[in-house]
């Protein structure tokens, strides 16, 4: 216990997993805690004077146990034992060999496939902030700096699981949900974090990674190598490459409109994101690759033409898309395996898959025709193969290696003339204790004389007691059970000795043998990792060409004219979700900067005019990855920001109103946009009085239509008076979603037509929701009288007259239990069927309990 509490000093914020032989254990509030995540028993065990509690799980049960642990939250040092416990003349050497947080972990329980798990460090100084972003898994390392709003759209679009800052500069705006950590000052420290890169990377500066000017998050990412170095990973040759988030080169994506066109996940439940109908990948890095270019869109024509052209490519050549497919079926998590290589984490079965995958590469590779590399503007998906690396692995490593290397038959038969000797020695055991069984069976007469092994006495021979006079006086007793005895011979202790001698050589020579093995594989790991990014694009393009085949989408068009033109658009999540029988109703957009910069949306709620703001919006953000789009048809001019304020909600939190939520957006727009930005705007001003609304919607309008870069902008809205709008501002252009009115009912067509609407069947859509026939009726009447009045004092007056004939009618709201009944019976009477008679008798009925 002195040296559990020694080590568990130095880790005072994370569990502490103790190995006392084949258990990790856990003691006091750990062990409290402990037992509730993982479910498993609560002991208490003597501690001098007291008892402390105690809660253990085996060894070999970790990889179960751990991600458990870090999912709840928490960080947990392992501890094992340092040294051979048969060896050691007093206590067992232990010390923490690995800290696993949530933004560090390597298990691939803990962080899972198909997605990044990165460490995010936070540098702030003054109102600008220094980013580092490290996922220690692949090896991905970025650095951005920009204001507090860059760094919230890079937490929504990189969704770190683990963010550090210097303790006494504490981040206020860390959603919560993300687990935080703060380290000492001196991590802080630009020198610090410089002299650490450049160690790191083997380099004299960081020019070559195109970094050197940013003092911020080079400060930032001294403070990720700090925290590495904290939580015991040394072994970081997978991580060689230092990339800077260049914002030119992507789309700006804010975390409203990420969290607004539902691109990741849905607050919704059971509902479906922009990413589940995007991602149908193959392979694990292409599944994470493909989250990453919905985030970071492409603001650069020339590439996005090289994916779409690609994209077309493997549309033409069917027969070669379904060679890849099935190539990629067989490709392991490079990425990862390269993490566990450069980590020396990595386990024979695990180095098969890397064989296996080169094998699947080199497939690809002849797979695709020798010609393809020269055609023009075209991604390069030809990856290269490591022919003789996969051949040393093959050489080298056995058909059906297991996970553990103490499980033997790892190392193919041939590598080592050592090794297939000692093999030899096991493999003539098994015949050599059958030939000395036959001989000393014959020898002694004993018919039914045993020779076994366990792990106490080793080999034995045994004899059952009727048998036991016939036993040779040199035989040497070991053990007596009721109704046998064990014995041992000169000749069995030597033979044992040379089999065990042999197992443990074995052991040896195989993890010496494995342990080289991995060292030729470690210079390789740049080359695997080039691999793994060629095969996540293939494997991402090749993902869009099928979507494209299954769900008829189109190559959108990329141009330099200032025109957006989507024919006959669908939403490409809403869409998926439709039953077969109902087909989307796809509508057109056009707009420019000379005639139609902003059309003005009107129309019932319900009628789908969200809908059509959002799919815009997702049809060019899918365009700019290189992907084909929803559409019969689509001409997308580049742009460069995609903005939306489509609903909103309370964050009490702050202290914000629904309101205050929606300016706080929209003031971030108008005060980002440029000439290239998309506008997607829905119900402005709907959070205040109405002609506060109006009145701020109406400024809004004006604001984006007499910017001097004319951006692109649609708006929807149910203030008709906008609709006015059109007649004084020549760019501005009035479109409803038409309904058809039948009756006192409506039927939503949800296509787009010219023209403002003067209505919003508010009212109606209340019925369809199934609101009671008698609020549905007051709110008819009420309607009514309000849309006679033209405002000031005659609203006034209707309005004051309504409340009064609304006190007139309040006659059942009464708390008297006679009128409820009455209420109650004149409601169940069916007057349809009812006789006059009987229409008397009832109103008579009613008269008596009145006391009339």
């Amino acid at each position: 216990m002195k040296q559990y509490n020694g080590i568990k000093s130095k880790y005072p914020d994370a569990i502490l997993l103790f190995r006392v032989g084949d258990f990790y254990e856990t003691f006091g509030e750990d062990a409290i805690k402990t037992s509730k995540i993982l479910d498993i028993v609560l002991t208490k065990r003597a501690n001098g004077s007291s008892h402390t509690e105690l809660a253990g799980f085996p060894y070999h049960s970790l990889d179960s146990y751990l991600p458990k642990l870090v999912r709840a939250g928490y960080r947990v040092a392992v501890c094992d034992q340092l040294e051979d416990a048969s060896q050691a003349k007093k206590i067992v050497k232990r010390g923490v060999t690995e800290l696993v947080t949530p933004g560090v972990a390597l298990n691939d329980q803990v962080i899972g496939s198909s997605r990044n798990n990165f460490l995010m460090a936070i540098h702030a100084q003054k109102n600008q902030f220094g980013v580092a972003l490290l996922d220690i898994s692949t090896g991905e390392f970025f650095l951005q700096e920009g204001n507090q709003e860059e760094v919230l759209k890079l937490i929504q679009n990189f969704s770190p699981n683990e963010i550090i800052y210097q303790k006494h500069k504490k981040i206020d705006f860390i959603p919560p949900h993300i687990s935080l950590f703060g380290l000492d000052d001196w991590a802080f420290q630009y020198s610090f974090g410089y002299e650490k890169l450049t160690q790191h990377f083997k380099t004299k500066s960081l020019k070559g990674f195109g970094v050197e000017d940013m003092n911020e998050s080079i400060v930032a990412a001294g403070a990720v190598m700090a925290y590495l170095d904290e939580t015991h990973h040394f072994e970081l040759q997978h991580i060689n490459v230092l990339q800077r988030i260049i914002n030119q080169k992507y789309v700006w994506l804010d975390a409203f409109t990420v969290r607004n066109l539902e691109l990741f996940n849905s607050p919704h439940p059971d509902s479906v994101s922009l990413l589940d109908v995007l991602n149908h990948t193959l392979t694990p890095m292409g599944s994470r690759l493909v989250r990453r270019w919905i985030a970071l869109p492409l603001n650069d024509q020339k590439m996005i033409e090289a994916r779409l052209n690609t994209v077309d490519y493997l549309l033409e050549n069917s027969d070669v898309s379904l060679s890849l497919a099935e190539s990629l079926k067989n490709i392991a998590d490079l990425e990862r395996l390269c993490s566990k290589i450069a980590t020396g984490k990595i386990t024979p079965k695990q180095l098969t898959q890397l064989t296996d995958s080169l094998f699947a590469v080199q497939e690809i590779s002849d797979n695709i025709p020798s010609d393809y590399l020269q055609k023009k503007n075209l991604i390069p998906i030809k990856p290269n193969t490591l022919s003789q690396l996969r051949e040393a692995l093959v050489e080298s490593l056995s058909d059906d290696p297991p996970h553990f290397i103490n499980k033997g038959n790892v190392i193919r038969k041939g590598v080592s003339q050592e090794l297939d000797e000692l093999r030899k020695i096991l493999e003539g055991a098994e015949n050599f204790m059958e030939e000395m069984r036959l001989r000393e069976i014959e020898n002694t007469r004993i018919s039914n004389l045993k020779i076994n092994f366990n792990n106490v006495y080793g080999y034995y021979i045994e004899v059952r007691n009727t048998h036991k006079s016939k036993v040779p006086k040199n035989w040497i007793r070991k053990q007596t059970l009721v109704n046998a005895e064990r014995y041992i011979t000169p000749e069995l202790k030597d033979y044992e000795d040379k089999i065990l001698g042999a197992e443990e050589k074995i052991l040896q020579l195989e993890t010496q043998l494995f342990q080289d093995l991995i060292q030729q594989v470690m210079p390789k790991i740049p080359e695997i990792q080039k691999i793994a990014k060629t095969v996540a694009e293939l494997d991402c393009l090749l993902n869009f060409a099928n979507l494209a085949q299954k769900n008829h989408y189109v190559k959108p068009k990329i141009s330099s004219n200032p025109a957006l033109q989507i024919i006959d658009g669908r939403h490409p999540v809403i869409e998926q979700q439709l039953p077969t029988e109902s087909p989307y109703i796809a509508n057109s957009i056009y707009l420019d900067d000379k005639e139609q910069q902003i059309v003005m949306i009107t129309g019932p709620n319900m009628s789908g005019k969200s809908a059509l703001l959002r799919q815009t919006a997702l049809i060019v953000l899918m365009a700019q990855m290189g992907c084909y789009v929803p559409a019969k048809s689509a001409e997308i001019s580049l742009v460069d920001k995609i903005f939306t304020r489509v609903g909103a909600s309370d964050n009490i939190s702050q202290g914000e109103s629904t309101f205050m939520v929606e300016m706080n957006e929209t003031a971030q727009i108008l005060n980002s946009v440029t000439g290239k930005s998309l506008i997607v705007l829905d119900e402005i001003g709907r959070g205040t009085s109405t002609y506060d609304g109006i009145s701020i919607a109406w400024a809004i309008t004006e604001y984006l239509h007499q910017h001097s870069g004319k951006p692109k902008t649609l708006f929807a809205t149910h203030y008709h008076e906008l609709n006015e709008m059109a007649k004084s501002f020549e760019r501005i252009k009035n479109y409803n979603v038409s309904i058809k009115e039948t009756k006192n009912k409506i039927l939503f067509l949800r296509k787009l037509q010219p023209g403002g609407s003067e209505h919003s069947f508010g009212i109606h859509v209340a019925e369809m929701a199934g609101m009671p026939r008698s609020v549905v009726k007051r709110a008819n009447e009420i309607l009514k009288v309000l849309e006679n009045s033209h405002g000031g004092d005659q609203l006034n007056k209707k309005t004051k007259k309504l409340t009064q004939e609304n006190m007139q009618l309040s006659f059942f709201q009464l708390d008297d239990p006679i009128l409820e009944s009455i209420r109650d019976e004149i409601r169940d009477t069916d007057i349809d069927t009812l006789t006059p008679v009987e229409a008397l008798m009832k109103l008579n009925e009613i008269k008596k309990k009145l006391g009339f």
